[in-house]
């Protein structure tokens, strides 16, 4: 990616700013102690091989990851609609109430200075795992509405230093909003002071929790690490591109091997069908227990190299409902996390920022870089049509009430074929197909399936 003709980033820094940050901390770490029990070739030959990897970290921080810091330019005629919600910026609540939410989602980004990851000196993801980090961000939103509470905000201060819709800037700072009414008596504010300090540390313990799991150690069981060892029965290693279909399935085992999560399941779609035998049987439970929650990932390829105009509709029915958690995708090197739109524009979070790794052993360890303060939008037609696209129910009522509303959603795309479908009965796949491992792929049109070459393609997606 051009620096020049890359997306802005969700930060404020410049990049010459950036660009001294990384060479400092090049400097500082490759300027390391020496251990004397170690012989001095080995000791040299680690050295060389740490330095290599901090060198094309600075190399893929440039090609990738620094561009010209642009204003995202939002309308107060129209709405926003960011994860089901609809904000009216042309009413400051609305503004306050989009910041917030916006600010509360997590953001997970290249990082720098983490253990290497098993069979590399790679200490870093820059330049390579942009999808693994969309895919954390997409898995992400579903847990926040998997654990927290319905309209949950990160219980910090924002306040707007900006009050136009010119470039939303938000500054957090750490007091816990109380809710005070300082018309109430002391003891009323005493004891809704004692409730809310209650329910805020409740609340950011579980904050906190989420964000240690996609922390960037081997013990995680979402981080990079874990991903990358679950991505190698894919044919993939760390440093190798992992397309939005084969980022779905790496999902769907982290879950599966997460004692954290004994009530969640993920379903990935095959040939771009939802097969509903197939859900039941993961979320079922003996009575009197109820369904397992579940979030459903669709990989869809929607065109050839560009996005079919005729999605674009779909794509937007898609995006209001409250049961989709987002979409990933994007060209190789260049993949962002799609959480809302406005007008033609899609509202995103992008990971192309490389920050220094977070020590989450710390008890009170910073949680600023994993919120972005700056909302991005880029045009639909720039949107690539290599896709997952994620849903989360639940319960079963909720899993029905997704099936109908995303039905209704897709029927948007009359004309040409569905973005995907849903079907009663189980799928014919092999396990052992559930996670691709070449460039093959099946197109199921009715009862007529194909092969499809896709290797000068971005992954294995089934085009439509």
């Amino acid at each position: 990616m051009n620096p020049s003709t890359s997306s802005a980033h969700c930060v404020g820094q410049s990049p010459t700013d950036d660009l001294m940050d990384d060479w400092l901390f090049l400097s500082t770490e490759s300027a390391g102690p020496q251990h004397m029990e170690v012989s001095r070739e080995d000791q040299e030959g680690e050295d060389r091989g740490k330095l290599k990897s901090k060198l094309v970290s600075a190399w893929n921080s440039v090609k990738y990851g620094w561009s010209l810091k642009q204003k995202s330019k939002f309308s107060k005629s129209s709405p926003v609609i960011m994860h089901g919600q609809s904000y009216e910026l042309k009413d400051q609540g609305e503004r306050e109430r989009f910041r917030r939410s916006f600010a509360s989602l997590l953001w997970l980004t290249y990082r720098r200075g983490f253990p290497s990851l098993a069979g590399s000196s790679l200490t870093t993801d820059s330049g390579w795992g942009c999808v693994l980090r969309t895919g954390q961000m997409l898995l992400a939103q579903g847990l926040l509405l998997h654990l927290m509470p319905p309209g949950w905000t990160w219980s910090v201060s924002h306040h707007a230093v900006k009050d136009d819709m010119d470039l939303l800037v938000i500054r957090t700072t750490d007091s816990a909003e109380r809710g005070l009414n300082l018309k109430e008596g002391p003891s009323k504010r005493g004891r809704k002071l004692s409730l809310d300090s209650c329910l805020n540390r409740t609340m950011e313990a579980s904050h906190r929790r989420v964000v240690s799991w996609f922390a960037d150690h081997p013990t995680a069981p979402f981080g990079i690490h874990k991903l990358v060892e679950l991505g190698k029965s894919s044919g993939k290693k760390a440093g190798d591109w992992y397309g939005p279909s084969i980022v779905a399935h790496i999902l769907r085992k982290a879950v599966a091997a997460s004692a954290d999560l004994p009530n969640l399941v993920v379903y990935v779609a095959q040939d771009c069908t939802i097969y509903l035998e197939d859900v039941r049987s993961l979320c079922e439970r003996p009575p009197p227990q109820s369904w397992k929650s579940v979030i459903i990932l669709v990989p869809v390829r929607l065109g050839g190299q560009e996005l079919n105009p005729s999605y674009i509709t779909c794509v937007k029915k898609l995006l209001t409902l409250q049961c989709c958690i987002g979409i990933i995708g994007g060209k190789p090197k260049h993949s962002l996390f799609f959480i809302g739109f406005q007008d033609d524009h899609l509202l995103y979070l992008d990971p192309h920022y490389c920050q220094p790794t977070v020590d989450i052993t710390k008890e009170s360890f910073p949680l600023e870089s994993f919120h972005c303060k700056y909302p991005r939008k880029m045009s639909f037609s720039r949107m690539d049509p290599s896709c997952t696209i994620g849903f989360y129910a639940k319960g079963q009522k909720d899993f029905e009430s997704l099936c109908t509303v995303v039905y209704e959603a897709l029927s948007t795309s009359a004309g040409t074929y569905p973005m995907f479908i849903f079907a009663e009965g189980k799928s014919q796949e092999e396990e052992r197909s559930k996670t691709p491992t070449n460039n093959i792929t099946y197109i199921q049109r009715k009862s007529e399936r194909k092969r499809v070459d896709t290797s000068n393609s971005l992954d294995e997606f089934v085009l439509l």
